[in-house]
């Protein structure tokens, strides 16, 4: 059976995290594998040189696909985002808005939070998404998953706060902050814990998720 997360999180055990993060690769859907691997070793530097249509096709194809698996989802969060090859505006427009967000101080999460959003489709929960597979050392994906994991931890220092998130699916951008500054924090103190630099906060957000997906499916 496994730990509880509560036991994980205030674990200094290298072994009790990293087989927590083996659990969320555990229970990926094999058909949504392949673009899990794809963009868990996402080289942004590639994505950062693309020019807008490339740019629109990664969001298109590849992020947007990843992020929001569910079909009616995918087909709801994308309406507006197709809308954009046939204006040159709003190409260029997503083209400015790649440049920003490379271009931002990633320790600013406001203001990378911000400019993500601005992406058509994109709310608190998907900008972060893309936030944490482009900068994976600097964020982690929030979302209600996250939340539902948090909530699981009953001597959380920021308790609080994640009971104040009155709708984690409509989740405000302030409350998306408060989530990504808890990930930055956990993952500091695991490389100071296990004296490893590879724990960053999009893997504290899939060890979160990989628990507060399970906890959803109990609730």
């Amino acid at each position: 059976m496994a730990q509880p997360l509560s036991g994980v999180w205030n674990s200094k055990d290298p072994d009790v995290w990293k087989q927590a993060l083996q659990r969320y690769w555990r229970i990926i859907p094999s058909a949504n594998l392949a673009l899990e691997r794809e963009m868990d070793s996402l080289d942004s530097k590639t994505v950062e040189e693309m020019d807008a249509s490339a740019w629109y096709k990664f969001l298109l194809e590849k992020y947007f696909r990843w992020k929001f698996t569910a079909a009616n989802r995918y087909a709801s969060t994308t309406m507006h985002l197709k809308e954009c090859p046939a204006s040159p505006i709003l190409m260029n427009g997503l083209k400015v808005n790649k440049e920003r967000l490379f271009s931002l101080d990633k320790s600013d999460i406001k203001a990378c939070l911000m400019c993500a959003t601005t992406i058509p489709g994109l709310g608190t929960a998907g900008g972060s998404g893309l936030l944490a597979v482009l900068f994976p050392e600097r964020f982690g994906t929030v979302d209600q998953f996250a939340v539902n994991a948090l909530r699981q931890i009953p001597d959380l220092p920021e308790k609080a706060f994640v009971a104040s998130i009155k709708n984690p699916e409509a989740m405000k951008l302030s409350e998306g902050v408060g989530l990504v500054e808890i990930m930055r924090r956990k993952a500091t103190q695991l490389r100071g814990w296990l004296s490893s630099q590879e724990w960053t906060p999009r893997k504290i957000d899939m060890i979160l998720w990989t628990y507060g997906h399970e906890d959803s499916h109990c609730s």
